[in-house]
């Protein structure tokens, strides 16, 4: 005590400014949250990997690839939808909705995102997997990394890092695809012809996969990642997430000690955690609530003949209840009883659940998509000159009519203007139908522009401004789509 007392304290400036890095070696686990993690990743990968090679036939002189970004023309493809870029706000307004879904899921079920479909989640679980095939499991890695650099040691981290890199090489080529013709870019990946701008994202995507799933791992989680300052304000009492059971764990002690909990201390859920939390000390940021605890202390309690669910998807609130049930009982099958007799089914639907879903409900995006229009009008007046004074002393506005055709088809409308009586319109370079209406043309897939003229009559008296409406007509006769704008002249 003495020595300690006169120790000399440790000056601000010598201490390190960031603690090193603990490896982490998971663990492999067996049991049905692990095969659910594996379901989830095989499909997430599926998904990720075949997606951009998949057709849709869209018509003559449109990309055939089903989920397209095509930066050239702009236009985003998935499917059979397709958004121009007039039209990003749809995809806003589905980031918008994203996010309050991840909300609302994490309100319910902790970071349900983090531990099963999130991407740094899925490509770690392929890295991991494949270093513990070349490399062996938990114990055998730790003792190879002990070991001094040695033939085998060189081989087995060589044969490691080339398949991490060939995993990332496959993530980098295949995010190229979904903004270029998957099979057209991939040929020209192999043979050298793919532009310097397709080599350098290839090349980037490549090496941040290799970064952040070979290296980096439960760092980003930690550190880099925002969610976890995130989910704080959205975790309450009735959140269910991994939790350890304290009232039936505690004291801990060896299988066969008396008045001890169910914990032996054994470590196996710290030893299967991805990211080296110890779940036994509450929720953390670092835990990404993947569940991986919950097999491995479900494996040992069966080992034990004891009941499952010393780790487990649980409440605050049953936590609460239960640790106030069992208190006054030993340690054992009453305590057991008396605690899990007071559990209470979780509340999925209360306030900020119920906030989450109307904003979902109210998101009418989808709405909005099925219900747009195929064919917009946007009239343009000029602005200089205002109007050109006639001869004969009328007036006339020009104007410039852009019409968006989003079929592929050609389509002729007859074009009326809905003003006072005594403006007439003229459209350059157009037919007339048999009513005398000007006819406009659009062409498939793109934007037409047109000019037209509103003349006033001579002598007739107008307003400064008169507002007017320009209206498209089918073949039919059926309004299709209409844009409004002004009729300017001099002050009274």
């Amino acid at each position: 005590m003495e020595k300690l007392l006169q120790a000399k304290p440790v000056a601000a400036e010598d201490q390190p400014l960031y603690a090193p890095r603990v490896k982490v070696y998971p663990k492999a686990i067996h049991g049905p949250v692990r095969r659910a993690k594996w379901l989830i990743l095989a499909l997430c990968l599926a998904a990720y990997y075949v997606v951009p090679w998949l057709r849709w036939n869209r018509g003559p002189g449109a990309p055939d690839q089903a989920v397209l970004v095509d930066m050239t023309h702009g236009r985003l493809y998935f499917f059979f939808i397709e958004i121009w870029p007039q039209e990003v706000y749809y995809l806003t307004g589905l980031l918008i909705l994203g996010a309050i879904g991840l909300f609302m899921a994490t309100s319910l079920f902790g970071r349900v995102w983090c531990g099963f479909t999130c991407p740094q989640t899925v490509w770690t679980d392929l890295f991991m997997l494949v270093e513990r095939w070349i490399q062996g499991d938990r114990n055998a890695r730790m003792k190879l990394d002990a070991q001094p650099w040695g033939p085998r040691k060189l081989a087995l981290k060589a044969a490691t890092h080339g398949a991490w890199v060939v995993i990332a090489a496959a993530t980098g080529g295949a995010w190229i695809m979904y903004f270029q013709d998957a099979p057209t870019v991939t040929w020209d990946l192999l043979i050298g012809a793919a532009t310097a701008k397709t080599y350098f994202f290839f090349g980037l995507f490549t090496l941040t996969t290799y970064l952040f799933a070979g290296w980096a791992r439960e760092q980003l989680c930690t550190y880099m990642c925002p969610w976890p300052r995130f989910q704080a304000a959205m975790l309450d009492e009735n959140s269910l997430v991994v939790s350890y059971r304290e009232w039936r764990g505690e004291p801990r002690g060896k299988a066969r000690a008396k008045d001890a909990g169910d914990c032996i201390d054994c470590g196996e859920c710290f030893h299967v955690c991805p990211t080296g939390v110890d779940i036994r000390e509450g929720t953390q940021l670092s835990c990404i609530g993947c569940g991986l605890c919950i097999d491995a202390c479900d494996d040992v309690m069966r080992k034990l003949h004891r009941p499952e669910g010393l780790i487990g998807f649980e409440t605050a609130t049953n936590l609460a209840a239960s640790a106030t049930a069992a208190a006054p009982c030993a340690p054992g099958p009453k305590r057991l009883a008396a605690g899990m007799a007071v559990r209470h089914v979780p509340r999925l639907i209360r306030a900020r659940t119920l906030v989450y879903a109307g904003v979902l409900v109210a998101g009418i995006m989808g709405v909005s998509f099925l219900l747009r229009s195929t064919l917009t009008l946007a009239v343009l007046r000029d602005r200089a000159p205002i109007f050109v004074r006639l001869a004969d002393g009328g007036l006339r506005n020009a104007y410039t009519l852009k019409l968006a055709n989003k079929l592929r088809e050609h389509q002729d409308y007859a074009l009326v203007l809905e003003a006072p009586a005594g403006l007439t319109l003229a459209v350059q370079d157009t037919a007339q139908d048999a009513a005398g209406r000007p006819l406009v043309a659009t062409r498939g897939d793109g934007i037409t522009e047109w000019r037209a003229l509103v003349t006033s009559a001579a002598g007739l008296r107008l307003p400064e401004s008169v507002p007017v409406r320009f209206r498209l007509l089918d073949a039919e006769g059926h309004v299709v789509t209409s844009a409004e704008s002004v009729f300017l002249g001099p002050r009274p």
